[in-house]
């Protein structure tokens, strides 16, 4: 198997994107991630009664070894001899594309704000649960375009620019690297709850989850004030953006969440928009800005699209770069 260079790197980086935008999720039956999901499933049903510390690290290590031979298997297939070139950069790009969602994390936000906008709460309460774990029988209005706009900032970072950091800085293995960081996102999203009965058996994936996302939640930070210059350029935009209080907030409320890293989008997001974020009884970001409306569920995600588009480019470069220079020094010298 010949590896592939930088400049193919790239090249299936951008039309991962392409069938992301205008094609979105594959179905279920030959969605890679959900194959993962099915193998974290089956493990969850076969947890034993005791030492569910010790299994959840023994099932998540094995989730990670299927998840990154999947990726070596189809950087193997896509790079054999027999297999035309064009044929092998799709097959690639297919599988690095079920690793982030930039269509599906911003679709369901554009269909909650029709629906808030027309008073639909009850339709609003069923689509909530697509972005936030918390009841949303008792939510006011402002506080369920809160949560939209909690939920897209905070899924950037995890199901977006995680995954493109991780392909991007791992060069010629860099889907086996986006596919070992998606087997431990799902875990989190799976089992990484410190309620029972996934206390212990999710303890070590959502310690790992919290570690791999580390690096991209502060550099999410970066790429969201890039974005809040920008659409502040564009005229007839909704509501005043503030790139310089993007970072402000980033830097005071960044560290005010449960999460060691989910603060620094929203933070920013918050900043940027000027709202207030606030989950009841857990955290308030940008406490100084004036309530959200729902409105600003357009803004979150028109800024959201701009920074994910400026993660693409970055990444891009990034490989390029990897062709002269170690890949991870690269990143730094960006």
């Amino acid at each position: 198997m010949i590896l592939p260079d930088s400049g193919h790197l790239a090249l299936v980086l951008l039309l991962a994107a392409a069938i992301d935008i205008f094609l979105g999720e594959p179905p279920a039956a030959v969605h890679p991630v959900v194959w993962i999901g099915k193998l974290i499933g089956f493990f969850k049903k076969a947890a034993p009664k005791t030492h569910r510390k010790l299994y959840g690290v023994g099932m998540a290590l094995c989730c990670v070894l299927f998840a990154s031979s999947l990726g070596y298997a189809v950087l193997y297939v896509a790079n054999l001899q027999a297999v035309p070139a064009v044929l092998g950069l799709l097959i690639e790009a297919y599988f690095l594309k079920a690793t982030f969602a930039i269509r599906c994390l911003l679709t369901p936000a554009r269909e909650i704000y029709k629906n808030l906008e027309e008073d639909r709460f009850e339709k609003v309460k069923e689509l909530l649960p697509i972005y936030v774990s918390r009841d949303p029988s008792k939510l006011t209005k402002t506080q369920m375009s809160s949560a939209v706009v909690e939920s897209v900032s905070e899924n950037y970072v995890d199901g977006i620019l995680s995954p493109i950091f991780y392909y991007a800085i791992f060069g010629e293995l860099g889907l086996v690297a986006a596919y070992a960081f998606k087997a431990i996102s799902t875990l989190d999203s799976m089992v990484g709850y410190k309620t029972e009965p996934y206390r212990e058996l999710g303890y070590f994936s959502a310690r790992s989850d919290d570690v791999l996302n580390w690096i991209p939640a502060r550099i999410s930070v970066i790429f969201i004030l890039a974005a809040a210059i920008a659409v502040a350029l564009i005229p007839g935009k909704e509501g005043r953006i503030s790139p310089l209080n993007s970072i402000k907030s980033a830097l005071e409320d960044g560290m005010k969440t449960p999460s060691p890293n989910s603060g620094y989008p929203m933070a920013a997001t918050a900043g940027a928009l000027g709202v207030k974020l606030e989950k009841p009884n857990t955290y308030v970001l940008g406490a100084a800005y004036v309530p959200t409306e729902v409105k600003d569920i357009k803004r979150v995600s028109q800024l959201i699209a701009i920074a994910s588009g400026f993660s693409l480019a970055a990444s891009v470069a990034v490989i390029q770069i990897s062709g002269t220079y170690p890949a991870i020094l690269s990143y730094l010298y960006l």
